[in-house]
């Protein structure tokens, strides 16, 4: 496992551990998945270096927290663990009480990493960065970050909180290379992190998934990466990342993440389905890609380094207050569950 070079309290994994799936019957992984397997690709992870850990308060109501907790036992407290607040209602004692439930899902003295999970649409990061500092001064969490955030509201949110965000956590990929526009050569310069959710596009840079065999759960069949146009797009990838693989005795989903973190800003976080999906992306970390594997994998799915043209103001407001909806119906799911079963970790 490789590292980053960067002056936190404890080391963190170029390769990480997502954990949206730990729970959540959206993926269609069934009761044994959270129960049995996750738990054991915690301690595998653990086995073979990983120390980055990723949850969030709303995935699956709570229940990701609670079984990621478990299952890292006393082992806890030496990883690098880090959980997200949904920017419902974020300031105040409120978020002082939420930050508090999450560690003790955890079963967590402190977090080492609290994110924002989603840009507040309804006002700036004022409020929410004050209660950050307090829960820094109050020994509850250590790092800051943010999550979805451009790099001029990450700059502002940095402003609002007086020292560092470390990281912020964005969707980046060989399908997805936005973040190159901007967010990454920010993070190489100031010292900050980008961490890659989706570094794999939900499974599509694994060539598993064509239109001859579409995903049928339900997180996967919603996404754009596995409409019948974005198969049709990325054939031309998926048959460099197979000539680079063959050449490495390797995956494609181990190129596409080795390409991932690459970059010495970014860590990835993929989630696993097994323990065997988990060693084969923790491996990946060893990979080292030439200059011209790098260039080859660029040009087979060309990408315009243009910024994204931005929708009016007023419909990216709309889009994301729908956005904060539907993560408001989840965090009132985790509430729920916290009301009836409490925070510990051994419960729900």
């Amino acid at each position: 496992m490789r590292y980053l070079d960067i002056d936190t309290r404890k080391r963190i994994s170029k390769i990480g551990l997502g954990t949206w799936q730990f729970g959540a019957e959206e993926w269609g992984y069934g009761k044994d998945y959270s129960e049995r397997v996750a738990p054991a690709i915690v301690r595998r992870a653990l086995e073979l270096g990983i120390t980055l850990f990723d949850t969030a308060e709303i995935y699956a109501a709570g229940r990701s927290e609670r079984i990621l907790g478990r299952a890292l036992g006393a082992e806890r407290e030496s990883i690098f663990l880090g959980s997200k607040i949904f920017p419902v209602l974020p300031g105040g004692p409120l978020l002082n009480l939420r930050a508090k439930a999450s560690a003790g899902r955890l079963g967590a003295s402190r977090l080492d990493l609290y994110q924002v999970h989603f840009p507040n649409p309804l006002g700036d990061d004022r409020a929410i960065m004050n209660g950050m500092r307090s829960l820094q001064h109050s020994g509850l969490i250590d790092e800051v970050g943010v999550s979805n955030y451009s790099v001029q509201r990450w700059r502002a949110a940095e402003r609002a909180l007086g020292s560092r965000i470390l990281s912020n956590q964005v969707s980046y990929s060989l399908v997805d290379r936005g973040p190159e526009n901007d967010l990454l050569p920010f993070a190489l310069q100031r010292g900050r992190i980008i961490i890659a959710f989706s570094p794999l596009a939900h499974g599509l840079l694994s060539g598993r998934y064509h239109k001859r065999n579409p995903p049928t759960d339900k997180v996967r069949a919603s996404s754009a990466h596995f409409q019948p146009e974005a198969f049709a797009q990325t054939e031309k990838l998926l048959e460099v990342l197979r000539e680079v693989a063959a050449a490495h005795t390797a995956t494609p989903a181990q190129i596409a993440l080795a390409w991932a973190i690459r970059h010495p800003a970014v860590v990835a976080i993929p989630g696993a389905s097994s323990i065997e999906q988990l060693e084969s992306n923790a491996a990946a970390a060893e990979i080292d890609l030439a200059a011209d594997e790098d260039q080859a994998l660029r040009a087979a799915l060309p990408w315009s380094s243009e910024p994204t043209p931005q929708r009016p103001g007023l419909r990216r407001k709309l889009s994301m207050a729908r956005h904060c909806a539907r993560g408001g119906k989840h965090l009132a799911k985790t509430l729920w569950r916290d009301f009836r079963y409490g925070t510990d970790t051994a419960t729900a």
